[in-house]
């Protein structure tokens, strides 16, 4: 009876142990699943899930003719998942990663190094190498290795390299606008933001993706005309390395409209290979970069001349025999004048001639007609990193200070305020606001919003438009400072500009020049308006030399493309050549 009591006794101790284990798994399985169900899932979910932020397509930037400057494709990109391919491979990671690192690191040219550092990291998810080619995915998939897979992306793409790369900038790794136009209409570009999510099964394998469509962002059609582009960036490399310079600067404008047709910047860079920023090259410095103009100046200080009603073409300067003292300074012509009028002062650009012009209208006259070109202030254009120049006030003016605005040192301005101001002598006295898109449209082609000629103010009187384009003939004309501007069948308005650069402490000294033509064509109904700079040319640096030929090139051939019928006959070459026998 003992024994079995004793029986009974070891039985009921092992099942009192029994249910508190029952209950204390019970209780935790309660706390498990109830309690901490959701963040469990959650954890789990994070072991086999990836999200991350995604876009729609962006949207296309085209041409003013439709034709594609930039465009978005579907480009596979490599990733793993280190912290589960490590549960994998377990005490086999080590050398499994360090030849996973290796092979990749062959076929996709990638430091071995940092990619055995991802592999080796304890995250879920590392990008190996975003956007691989063809070949690239082809080499990654005959390796067949475990936990390496692919993530399909967007990759911004431009179709013709180097053409208008400042002009339509690039985009980042994640594809937002980091220059240019994609830079500055990046909100109207992007697209949709969504999220991507990622799935892998326990080897690490699938990369199967769940996410929904996208919105595509909109459509950008530029200005630009890629034919007239491609004519300007071929005449500015070439003008560049035929003086061994260090750099230049082409624009072509419509005069009339304010639309930029063509803007190079040479060195170029394709935006398709970059992988650090030059940013001398990537740079729009046609936009974001002052410079003193020099002698191109002269011809807005002759403007305000004849507006104020103080000048004619036919008023005489004494040019002082080539040497004028002003002050403790004395400034100098290139070459010794005497007599001249005001319109043979800008044709053989005399520096001493152009101060005295400034000195008839007075300081506040002359300061107050370069603020109505644009200088000084920002122009405005939808594009990005503008400056707006230095043109102090005349009343911080000392003599020589005067002086030296007038003849275009002590001022500066863009390549782009340039253009503009003259511009406005050529439709007729008119700034227009410059600018870039002509249109936004959806993904479909539907318009959205167009963008129209934008006229600022009226700056001259038409009838000083028309003595200035008579004045800025002579100077393509013999005799004239700018004569390898000239082109058959057409009058070509425009002034040379040869500029030494200051050093750092302010000082002109010799050896480094900015050389520049800046003019229009034709005279009488001017379609185009360009502007040509070249940056410390070697040897000859004279404007008339190394800009104005490629001033005459861009001009000759876009006038050839866009069909421009010439303007000078027979019979009224004979009528020009009577006028100028007569005075």
């Amino acid at each position: 009876m003992k024994i079995i009591d004793n029986l009974k006794g070891r039985i009921n101790i092992v099942l009192f142990f029994f249910s508190l284990c029952f209950s204390v798994i019970a209780g935790r399985a309660f706390y498990v699943q109830v309690v901490c169900g959701d963040w469990l899932s959650q954890k789990a979910a994070n072991q086999y899930e990836k999200s991350l932020t995604v876009y729609g397509k962006r949207g296309t930037i085209y041409d003013t003719y439709h034709r594609e400057m930039a465009i978005t494709l579907d480009v596979p990109s490599v990733a793993a998942y280190p912290r589960d391919m490590r549960l994998i491979k377990d005490e086999e990671y080590d050398e499994y990663s360090s030849n996973v690192a290796n092979a990749l690191s062959n076929v996709l040219k990638v430091n071995y190094q940092d990619i055995h550092k991802r592999l080796t990291s304890n995250k879920s998810f590392v990008w190996i190498k975003r956007y691989i080619s063809p070949k690239e995915t082809n080499a990654v998939e005959k390796l067949a290795l475990e936990g390496i897979g692919y993530v399909m992306e967007q990759s911004r793409f431009y179709p013709n390299k180097t053409i208008a790369a400042q002009v339509l900038g690039f985009t980042g790794m994640e594809g937002e606008g980091l220059e240019g136009v994609e830079f500055f209409y990046n909100d109207e570009l992007k697209g949709e933001e969504g999220k991507l999510t990622l799935f892998r099964d326990a080897l690490g394998r699938g990369f199967d993706v769940d996410s929904k469509e996208l919105s595509h962002g909109n459509n950008i059609i530029l200005t630009i005309d890629r034919t007239i582009q491609f004519i300007t960036e071929l005449a500015i490399e070439e003008a560049v390395n035929n003086c061994s310079a260090k750099s230049g600067i082409a624009i072509v404008m419509s005069p009339k409209t304010g639309a930029i047709l063509a803007l190079a910047n040479y060195p170029f860079f394709n935006p398709n290979t970059i992988t650090s920023v030059d940013r001398h090259k990537s740079r729009n410095r046609a936009i974001t970069d002052p410079f003193e103009p020099g002698s191109v100046m002269k011809i807005f200080t002759a403007s305000g001349g004849l507006e104020s009603g103080l000048c004619k073409p036919t008023t005489t300067f004494f040019c002082e025999n080539g040497a004028y003292p002003i002050g403790k300074h004395t400034v100098k012509d290139t070459h010794k004048h005497g007599t001249l009028n005001l319109q043979e002062i800008i044709k053989v650009s005399s520096n001493i001639g152009a101060i005295k012009i400034g000195e008839t209208i007075g300081n506040q006259a002359l300061y107050n007609t370069l603020k109505a070109f644009g200088f000084g202030s920002k122009t405005e254009i939808d594009c990005p990193g503008e400056t707006s120049g230095l043109l102090y006030n005349y009343k911080k003016w000392a003599r020589i200070e005067a002086a030296t605005v007038a003849f275009g040192q002590g001022v500066s301005a863009s390549a782009l305020q340039l253009i503009t101001a003259a511009s406005a002598i050529a439709n007729g006295g008119i700034l227009m606001k410059p600018y870039l898109v002509r249109a936004i449209t959806d993904k479909d082609g539907r318009l959205l919003k167009t963008f129209e000629p934008k006229q600022k103010r009226r700056v001259i009187s038409e009838q000083t438009s028309k003595n200035m384009k008579m004045i800025m003939k002579t100077v393509t004309e013999p005799g004239g400072t700018g004569t390898s501007a000239a082109i058959e069948g057409f009058y070509v308005c425009g002034k040379t500009g040869t500029a030494q650069k200051p050093d750092e402490t302010g000082t002109y000294g010799r050896g480094k020049y900015i050389s520049s033509f800046l003019g229009f064509v034709p005279m009488e109904n001017p379609e185009l308006t360009i502007f040509v700079i070249i940056d410390e040319p070697r040897g000859q640096y004279y404007a008339s030399i190394v800009a104005a030929p490629a001033f005459k090139k861009i001009a000759q051939a876009t006038l050839n493309y866009l069909n421009v019928s010439p303007e000078i006959t027979q019979n009224n070459l004979a009528v020009s050549l009577e006028s100028e026998v007569g005075g």
